[in-house]
């Protein structure tokens, strides 16, 4: 069996979630946003907890001009957005993933535009099947999909028309049986696409209801004796859909105590239910835990818990067996269990931190907004395993494969491994 052939067989394993929990990846590609199903979750080994300069930072690559798209990797191939310094382009980045070194940079034309601070022109993540490269653009006032043949060459491109946000765009697509999916939510508008990954024509789309602009990245569900479905959180609630066709199969409307608030991090599921956070600049915050036990509309009765307070806005949570655990906006690190929502421990890392966690072996990697990594137990006792200083600011999330750790700070990329 080809290497491509064990690794698709692998994207198509990994898409399965079960009811006792999520699959986690092989130690090969990060395909997406948050690696194979949006789960965060490496099976990679020996990665180091703790580097230095001079050992571990295996390499550290400039990155021109400005983004916070978050890398993903397909073999020894690595893609990332940019954008230029002055607005007018936004590039896909193609680089080594074992030197380190810019294979090539595709750009499509742009213009500066308003976005959230800590936000981007060139905040949208790609995703790959093995094939093609699917690269969200945003050039100031419309979003578009770009398809890219892994030797740089630009295969189709589907506007999606305009975009219209307080924040900007930072969208990322998924890739599921020949269809490049995104979530298109935005101020006022809101629908699901989904694109031929050949030819870029749609093959589905359907309207959802609009509220905020929501940035949360779809996943593929399984439950017992159903089909896969499409899973997709924003403000109005969860949604499964049929990925062929687009059909809605479920849905749960999210009731807030005061205003409507926005989704940033991405959903997760396991032991039966699907987690995800929402919130706003202001501080307000609301996480919910649904069980998705039914079709067509969704009671009351599929909310098993939720909490107000603490979780995180903008990183994604992680599930480790009976546990989850988030480290939040503000610096926060906790474990909660899963199925009830109680928390077992507390503690502050300290900084900011918009990037998400990833989990690998039994080791928690999260970054704050100053560059510091923290690596800590993923146990029912927290114990901080060490931390280590980038020198730059954060705020893409990281990706795992190979045995490599590769963060994108505001100026370089950097690959963390194992030194010979």
């Amino acid at each position: 069996m080809t290497r491509r052939s064990l690794s698709v067989l692998w994207m198509t394993l990994a898409a399965l979630v079960i009811a006792a929990g999520p699959l986690v990846s092989v130690a090969s590609d990060w395909p997406r946003f948050r690696g194979p199903n949006g789960t965060g979750t490496s099976a990679d080994k020996n990665v180091p907890v703790s580097w230095t300069a001079d050992k571990g930072v295996l390499w550290k690559t400039k990155i021109p001009g400005k983004g916070n798209s978050s890398p993903i990797t397909w073999g020894d191939r690595l893609f990332l957005q940019t954008a230029s310094d002055d607005g007018k382009e936004r590039q896909l980045v193609c680089i080594d993933a074992k030197s380190g070194k810019i294979v090539w940079t595709k750009a499509s034309p742009g213009s500066t535009a308003k976005t959230h601070n800590k936000n981007t022109l060139a905040s949208c993540s790609a995703a790959t099947d093995g094939e093609r490269v699917y690269m969200p653009f945003w050039d100031g006032d419309k979003l578009s999909v770009s398809a890219f043949d892994f030797s740089g060459k630009i295969l189709w491109t589907h506007g999606l028309g305009a975009f219209v946000s307080q924040h900007g765009a930072g969208h990322s697509p998924i890739v599921h049986d020949g269809k490049v999916i995104i979530a298109n939510d935005q101020d006022g508008t809101a629908v699901l696409v989904a694109l031929d990954a050949k030819t870029g024509k749609v093959a589905w789309e359907t309207p959802r209801t609009p509220f905020r602009a929501c940035y949360s990245t779809p996943f593929l569900l399984e439950r017992a004796g159903e089909p896969i479905e499409l899973a997709v959180a924003s403000t109005a609630g969860l949604s499964g859909y049929d990925p062929a066709t687009g059909k809605s199969v479920w849905n749960w409307n999210w009731t807030f105590p005061s205003k409507p608030l926005r989704t940033v991090g991405s959903p997760i599921a396991a032991h039966g239910m699907i987690f995800v956070g929402s919130g706003d600049g202001a501080g307000d915050r609301h996480a919910v835990a649904i069980k998705v036990d039914g079709k067509g509309q969704l009671g009351d009765n599929s909310l098993v818990w939720e909490e107000k307070k603490m979780f995180p806005y903008v990183p994604t949570m992680l599930i480790h067996g009976e546990y989850l655990f988030y480290t939040n906006d503000n610096g926060i690190a906790a474990c909660h269990i899963a199925k009830t929502g109680e928390k077992v421990w507390e503690n502050r890392l300290g900084g900011k931190i918009s990037a998400s966690p990833v989990l690998i072996e039994d080791r928690i990697y999260t970054i704050n907004e100053s560059g510091e990594v923290f690596v800590f137990a993923a146990a029912p006792e927290f114990k901080l395993l060490a931390t280590n200083s980038l020198g730059e600011s954060v705020l893409a999330s990281p990706a795992v494969a190979n045995s490599k750790l590769f963060i994108r700070g505001q100026q370089h990329l950097f690959c963390i491994g194992q030194s010979k």
